[in-house]
């Protein structure tokens, strides 16, 4: 009997998963991954700072589906198919153990991606996935009953069945060859990025990070609250990336110019912080304002803020006049920055948009549009936010994808 042939597009998280699950659940398909690139799995190697951020320790469908911006819906149906504990058990059979971090946050717990690379390839070579690099495909046809590839290169190869795992494209015009099989494409822009802010004076303390702060981008519904790092450029962390996931959209439409407003310390609000305030300065009247930081904050930060409102960094608490105390407690609620332009998050490059979801089907990541012809990944209109989420995604529909395929030839 000829075996069939499922080629599988891209050599990333989600390609490798459907080529090796697919392998394994039926060995009368012959597997083959064409990747366009002479490197495998790139992504994943260099995520989470080279430990692989796995998936996030969230075991509720209903929270983990409020970390995509984009696919919240498609995916909340897909995950009863496979979810966060089948990533985690999928892996352990397979002698990896993950460990999950204080902002849950997943990694392997040798603490390096190679752990993945080296499980995803094991299982390559015990199932006989063929692996074909430097291979771009420029063309996807259908001719009859299969489909054909058409390389860079115009060589060509059959298929029987084709899962795309290609990843998302910054540009619409590399979507072309998709559009052309007959699938819409929702127009990409990046997400997960940093915010510029070129020339403030914030730049200066680049290195200092905030454990816990509240961003809101002026005029609009978008806020988020976590972790941040100031930059040499301007700004960075969970809460920025956070905010540029759900903003994706509406941040490329205002060209990367906008307002965010930062509350450094949103345990308090403006009213809340003069309470506060009263209080500190009966508490240590006579210490120096610059010496005695009642808020956590890093030193640095806190005498830069200081400066700001034009409080002298000798003066004592007992001292401190009205108007500078009212404008450091503004500024500690909601200092804003001019932001012009961001800077991709190299790490966890990810792009809004893709292939439109409802024209593929959630059971089986199959084309409502041609017959055997799946995608699994980011490719589709679906991201996350970072943390884990993405690598979800990719896990999740690359499984589908390779059940429903394997299912194609019982």
């Amino acid at each position: 009997m000829t075996k069939k042939k499922l080629i599988v597009i891209g050599g990333g998280a989600a390609g490798f998963f459907c080529g090796v699950n697919v392998a394994k659940m039926n060995p009368l398909l012959e597997v083959v991954l064409v990747e366009k690139t002479g490197k495998l799995l790139g992504k994943l190697k260099i995520s989470g700072g080279g430990r692989c951020n796995v998936t996030h320790a969230c075991f509720s469908m209903a929270e983990m589906i409020k970390k995509y911006p984009r696919g919240s819906a498609f995916l909340k149906k897909a995950f009863h198919q496979f979810f966060t504990t089948d990533t985690i058990t999928w892996f352990k059979e397979r002698g990896v153990e993950l460990k999950t971090e204080a902002d849950g946050r997943m990694f392997p717990v040798s603490n390096t991606s190679q752990t993945i690379v080296d499980c995803l390839m094991q299982e390559v070579n015990k199932y006989g996935v063929e692996i074909l690099m430097n291979k771009e495909v420029k063309a996807v046809n259908k001719m009859g009953d299969h489909w054909q590839l058409v390389f860079a290169n115009d060589t060509t190869m059959d298929a029987d069945f084709i899962c795309i795992a290609s990843g998302g494209y910054p540009k619409s015009a590399q979507f072309d060859w998709l559009q052309k099989i007959g699938h819409t494409i929702e127009p990409p822009v990046p997400s997960l990025f940093t915010f510029n802010m070129p020339g403030n004076s914030i730049t200066s303390l680049m290195g200092i990070a905030v454990d816990n702060a509240s961003v809101k981008v002026a005029g609009t519904k978008l806020v988020e609250q976590g972790p941040l790092l100031i930059t040499h450029w301007g700004m960075s962390g969970p809460v920025i990336l956070k905010l540029s996931a759900w903003g994706a959209r509406l941040l490329a439409n205002n060209n990367y110019n906008f307002t965010a407003v930062v509350n450094w310390i949103p345990v308090f609000n403006e009213q809340t912080l003069k309470d506060k305030f009263q209080q500190v300065r009966f508490d240590v009247a006579a210490q120096k304002i610059c010496n005695r930081n009642p808020f956590g904050l890093p030193q640095r930060l806190w005498q830069y803020l200081l400066e700001q409102s034009g409080i002298n960094l000798e003066m004592r608490w007992a001292d401190l006049p009205a108007k500078e105390q009212n404008k450091l407690i503004k500024l500690l609620c909601g200092q804003e920055f001019n932001v012009n332009g961001k800077t991709t998050f190299k790490e966890e490059f990810v792009t809004a948009g893709g292939v439109v979801l409802n024209e593929i089907d959630h059971q089986t990541m199959e084309s409502k549009i041609a017959a055997n012809l799946f995608f699994c990944g980011e490719v589709t209109d679906t991201d996350g936010v970072t943390g884990g989420f993405n690598f979800q995604n990719a896990w999740t529909t690359g499984f589908i994808a390779a059940k429903a395929i394997a299912g194609k030839l019982i």
